[in-house]
């Protein structure tokens, strides 16, 4: 099929490698705007733009696509499909209507459970033992439409926002190639989502990045995992240069009892207001990730630390 495809991040290259394997056609790419990004604020690609690029696919950044401009332009195309993953920007009824069969989406959760900007995280923060992807009908609603296809994948409790990231992503993508094929055939089906069982997951606000260890262990290990990689959750740990900033990556629930943020052995054992967390990875400002024995030798943090 003729397609346009608009995402952003990471998460959306499976999806459109995917799409380029099946032999569908890639009328044009779409992508945020290049963005500062690293510590020297560098202007960079998004992944999606720099991969279009790459490839030598048509791509567009514009910085809305609201205008009546950039919805001419988009029907113009005459798609038979729009493809979305994590673009990153509400799209306006009218382009989604532009291609002759629809806009379809994969979202990294089982709709309705977690609409919106973070599912991933906002899962493992909850404590779900389970995620998948949907590929739905894009409306105007906020991931509202009918789903076409779900997966649902198990995870364990040391999964991380950025393991199940990965999985989802290539999920997605086999997902999103057998959805096509099905509507090319005629034989997809739409259902609505139920009523029942709506979860929003809001955006990470900065402030949630910080860990409280007066919070339950198993809460404070949700939010490490449920940050990780990015943006992080962090602590200060007491240093010769004042209080030093670190961002937990991987922690685990273990017995222990103490102080809200103390150290209960030489080995990143941290008591919660009950219960506590082995911080397994962990890494500084301006510093590698590394697990928690390589950290240890450069920043010892005896038994009684209080972090």
């Amino acid at each position: 099929m003729r397609l346009a495809f608009l995402g952003t991040p990471d998460f959306a290259l499976p999806t459109l490698n995917a799409l380029l394997d099946a032999g569908h056609e890639l009328a044009t790419v779409y992508a945020q705007p290049p963005a500062r990004s690293g510590r020297g604020q560098v202007v960079r690609d998004s992944p999606v733009a720099a991969f279009a690029r790459a490839r030598g696919l048509l791509l567009r950044t514009p910085e809305s696509l609201e205008s009546e401009a950039e919805i001419a332009a988009f029907a113009a195309l005459a798609l038979d499909a729009a493809v979305v993953a994590a673009f990153g920007q509400i799209l306006p009824e009218r382009l989604l209507q532009a291609p002759r069969l629809g806009a379809f989406n994969v979202h990294a959760s089982v709709l309705p459970r977690w609409r919106g900007a973070a599912p991933i995280a906002r899962a493992i923060m909850a404590g779900d033992k389970e995620s998948g992807v949907s590929i739905m009908r894009m409306t105007a609603g906020l991931d509202e439409g009918p789903v076409l296809e779900q997966s649902r994948i198990a995870f364990g409790p040391l999964e991380t926002a950025g393991s199940l990231h990965d999985k989802l992503a290539e999920l997605g993508a086999r997902l999103m190639v057998r959805t096509l094929r099905d509507i090319e055939a005629g034989a997809a089906r739409e259902r609505p989502q139920p009523a029942e069982g709506v979860t929003y997951a809001r955006k990470i606000r900065p402030r949630e990045t910080r860990l409280d260890f007066a919070r339950p262990a198993i809460e404070v290990d949700r939010r490490v995992r449920g940050l990780s990689p990015h943006p992080g959750a962090w602590f200060t740990a007491p240093s010769s240069r004042g209080p030093a900033r670190v961002k937990a990556l991987l922690s685990q629930v273990e017995a222990g009892g103490g102080e809200p943020g103390e150290a209960l052995d030489a080995a990143l054992l941290i008591a919660c207001c009950e219960g506590a967390v082995r911080l397994l990875q962990v890494q500084r400002e301006g510093r590698a990730p590394q697990d928690a024995a390589s950290f240890l030798r450069g920043f010892p943090l005896p038994a009684g630390t209080r972090l």
